[in-house]
């Protein structure tokens, strides 16, 4: 075989397996690239760490800001709760973003054991009571295991927020659609922090891959002892809390 021969014979084959990658599905080229060429599907989910929490706001502010969140004050995808613990054990929950539930003059350090703050939003269920009930097939599980909706298909029937167990919903009065946390899907999809995260100043939430071992999610459950919201229910929740106290509901 001569050098010309030898060159179109190269040639060939090269073009035949650029033809062949070129016909895969881009998505997993781009699973293959990213996980070392393991196509295992990426799981999404949430750490909060409670110690961390300051109650400072500004994740429901960036969450409202960056997914057109309406600005009335009852309306959120995330919200932060204040517990405070009294001396005779009494509790005050307060939702920070609504202003006070209580009067001011009805906590006072002198009777107060214990206060703390609580992020809440989706807990991003395996077992979705939301997506069981939902008529249109509104509401559903993305490969990454990320509970959306579709609101071209949402008919604003409510169901959904009444099967929550988190009270993670709600129905936006400009389109009569539910609407809640997708953990900024929009976002993660394109490699980057849901917005909440970004903007926390003390690190208190954590995002990552649960089905990779180096993933900041993954460090921190190993780290931590972790808790979920309403184990009973066995939705299997994908938003794990550390230092999370006994009396959280």
């Amino acid at each position: 075989m001569n050098r010309r021969e030898f060159l179109r014979t190269v040639g060939a084959g090269a073009l035949r397996v650029g033809l062949f990658v070129g016909l895969l599905p881009s998505r997993w080229v781009e699973a293959a690239i990213e996980d070392g060429g393991s196509a295992e599907k990426k799981r999404y989910g949430m750490g909060l760490d409670i110690d961390k929490c300051i109650g400072c706001g500004r994740c429901m502010e960036a969450c409202k800001t960056e997914n057109n969140v309406p600005r009335e004050p009852f309306f959120f995808r995330t919200w932060v709760e204040r517990y405070v613990v009294k001396t005779d054990d009494t509790l005050i929950v307060q939702n920070i973003g609504v202003g006070p539930a209580q009067p001011a003059d009805s906590i006072n350090e002198w009777d107060t054991l214990r206060s703390f703050f609580v992020p809440k939003l989706c807990n991003q269920c395996e077992h979705p009571p939301c997506a069981q009930v939902c008529p249109v097939g509104a509401t559903f599980s993305t490969q990454e295991g990320v509970v959306i909706i579709d609101a071209t298909r949402c008919i604003g029937c409510g169901y959904c927020i009444q099967a929550c167990p988190y009270g993670a919903r709600y129905l936006r009065p400009d389109t009569r659609t539910a609407d809640k946390c997708t953990l900024c899907y929009h976002r993660i999809s394109k490699g980057l922090l849901p917005a909440c995260v970004e903007v926390c100043p003390t690190q208190a939430r954590v995002f990552g891959d649960l089905n990779s071992s180096a993933s900041p999610l993954a460090r921190f459950k190993r780290m931590e002892k972790i808790h979920v919201l309403k184990p009973d229910l066995n939705t299997e929740p994908k938003v794990f809390y550390a230092n999370l106290d006994g009396v959280v509901r």
